[in-house]
């Protein structure tokens, strides 16, 4: 299991027992079943009545399928190993890719991600996948020195034949730092090309958690503890040089999870931890 505590800081414990109860902007859809306890990537796609979903690295190699109230309704079996799984996304014909990248200490070489067949997923309990495996060009040691720990990764998304990722900074006073990558949707060994960067702020809940993008394509959304950040108005795939919009959450947690329910709301997840979160939640940009 992924340790809780190696995610957050002391200080960031201390803000979530004293943060308010209630939800803030956000429209509480139900309390997850446990077997989500450490809930770390969701995704719906057109072609299914699920809202997929996974957990982090020391779980089961399953994925979930939950209807809109969070029950769990489907239980598949993927033939591989969950090192690290940190999100999820989906292609236009329905293929499902989990990110197996969580990378809290930035020593992995063996960076991947797993698809998934469109039609495995939906007439199959245990699927085999293809793996896409990848590297960054730029990380030369593992573990880099603490002030380059850029390489960790929890988001990402499929936008025109590729795979953007997003990546999540484990330095002090940048936590909210985020390069954008990309490698094509396809198996082999990619160096994952970079495209730009972007900062938040600079606490540990500024960090980036996880990413999706709209059905038509218009709208990028990354999460973090307590925001949701929206860029639009891009050109080609360089996302951060379009506009950005805050829309802070008015509630903290350990939020590891988003997917577009339709183009103007989200479903937003967080992991239970000292007693907060395992919720499923909706949110309207």
């Amino acid at each position: 299991m992924v340790s809780a505590l190696k995610k957050i800081t002391f200080l960031t414990i201390l803000f979530l027992i004293s943060c308010r109860s209630d939800s803030g902007n956000l429209e509480v859809v139900c309390n997850l079943p446990k077997p989500l306890k450490e809930i770390s990537g969701i995704q719906t796609m057109n072609n299914s009545k699920f809202i997929w979903a996974v957990n982090d690295g020391g779980n089961k190699n399953r994925i979930y399928g939950l209807n809109s109230n969070g029950k769990i309704k489907k239980v598949v079996v993927v033939n591989a190993e969950n090192n690290d799984w940190e999100d999820l996304t989906a292609d236009d014909k329905g293929n499902l890719y989990i990110g197996d990248f969580g990378n809290n200490h930035n020593k992995r070489k063996n960076l991947s991600i797993l698809k998934i067949k469109s039609k495995d997923l939906k007439n199959k309990n245990k699927v085999d996948v293809e793996r896409i495996q990848f590297y960054f060009p730029n990380q030369k040691k593992f573990p880099p020195k603490r002030k380059e720990k850029y390489f960790d990764t929890e988001s990402f998304f499929f936008f025109n034949d590729s795979l953007y990722l997003f990546t999540r900074s484990r330095v002090k006073g940048k936590y909210g730092k985020t390069s954008l990558y990309k490698i094509p949707a396809i198996k082999g060994n990619h160096s994952a090309k970079f495209i730009s960067e972007f900062t938040f702020c600079k606490d540990l809940k500024c960090s980036i958690t996880s990413a999706d993008i709209s059905s038509d394509k218009k709208k990028v959304v990354l999460l973090t503890s307590d925001t949701v950040l929206q860029f639009t108005d891009f050109i080609d795939d360089d996302f951060f040089k379009g506009k950005v919009t805050h829309f802070p959450l008015g509630h903290i947690s350990q939020k590891e999870s988003v997917t577009f329910k339709n183009d103007s709301t989200l479903y937003i997840a967080d992991e239970l931890f000292m007693g907060i979160g395992r919720k499923l939640y909706k949110f309207k940009l």
